[in-house]
């Protein structure tokens, strides 16, 4: 894993994979089956590891915390960057700012929460749990009423924030205020698109956005960073041939379940088996299996079509 000091350029130079955590039978964690998802991210080019929202950290136990955090530790190569979430609610934030103090991680992902918060004690917190965990935090942005834009820039601008995860859907990416209000006072460079292929052109070319996290890069990690590129150079074309071979599988995350799907779709793929996902959640229903696995088995196509050819040349 990388250890080093975190510099804001960092954000740019990949997309952040957001993967799903394969348990056991028993949802005790698998090493070896999150090893084989790790290196097949990597292999495609791919140097961030966000784990978030797919890998159900909400529902992860404090006493499990460490356990989890040494295994992403020994299972990233040296240059990739892991970044574990914490929270979403302020006592858990509490005890795993702890155990991540004693870390050598460079910054966790506050998960976003709603309800029962207002943006000035959401300032406060989040300052506390910074000082609590030694280290600056990212924050995943889902909402306009959880923080406002004048605290958000605050956090960043004191360095509180390293990063924020901005993940609010619009109807139409490229008509919002909030972003841009933000982008007005804080460097896009610590600003990354948190919702997959869709937004990303848009964000990424329209607004100067460092990145994007992706979940079906996961599986094809060959083509979302060649798609970055694309993006990143402005070839359009190439851009657009390469967001379209997306489209399917991510159309079906927002259609069903952003995290169900991504789940069920890496063990389709072979990849590595992810096992059964923890509770609270559960798989995606058997009757969208067919249309997930057929979705997930031509992006996986495109991307060895990829690879094969990137190996040629």
């Amino acid at each position: 894993m990388n250890v080093s000091p975190i510099h804001a350029q960092e954000f740019s130079a990949s997309v952040m994979a957001v993967p799903p955590l394969a348990r056991r039978a028993d949802f005790s964690l698998d090493p070896e089956q999150n090893a084989k998802l790790i290196r097949h991210i990597e292999a495609g080019g791919v140097r961030t590891l966000l784990y978030g929202g797919n890998a159900n950290l909400y529902h992860v136990a404090v006493s499990e915390y460490r356990e989890l955090l040494d295994m992403l530790a020994a299972s990233a190569g040296p240059q990739t960057r892991v970044i574990p979430a914490l929270g979403a609610d302020y006592g858990k934030m509490v005890d795993q700012a702890r155990i991540l103090s004693q870390t050598s991680y460079r910054t966790a992902m506050v998960l976003p929460f709603s309800g029962f918060t207002t943006s000035a004690g959401v300032e406060a917190g989040l300052t506390r749990i910074a000082d609590m965990a030694g280290m600056p935090l990212t924050l995943y942005v889902k909402s306009e009423d959880y923080v406002d834009v004048e605290a958000l820039a605050r956090l960043v601008n004191r360095g509180t924030l390293i990063a924020v995860k901005y993940a609010i859907v619009r109807r139409d990416p490229s008509d919002d205020p909030y972003l841009r209000r933000l982008l007005e006072q804080v460097g896009r460079a610590r600003v990354i698109s948190g919702m997959g292929e869709r937004p990303a052109l848009v964000h990424v070319q329209e607004f100067g956005l460092a990145a994007w996290t992706t979940g079906s890069g996961c599986i094809a990690p060959h083509a979302v960073t060649a798609l970055l590129n694309a993006a990143k150079t402005n070839r359009d074309g190439k851009a657009r041939s390469l967001y379209d071979a997306f489209m399917p599988l991510e159309t079906l995350r927002d259609e069903i379940s952003l995290i169900r799907v991504l789940h069920d779709a890496v063990t389709m793929s072979k990849i590595a088996d992810m096992g059964p996902i923890l509770p609270l959640l559960s798989s995606t229903p058997i009757e969208h299996h067919a249309k997930i696995d057929a979705a997930t088995q031509t992006l996986l196509a495109f991307e060895r079509s990829l690879a094969e050819a990137s190996a040629d040349n």
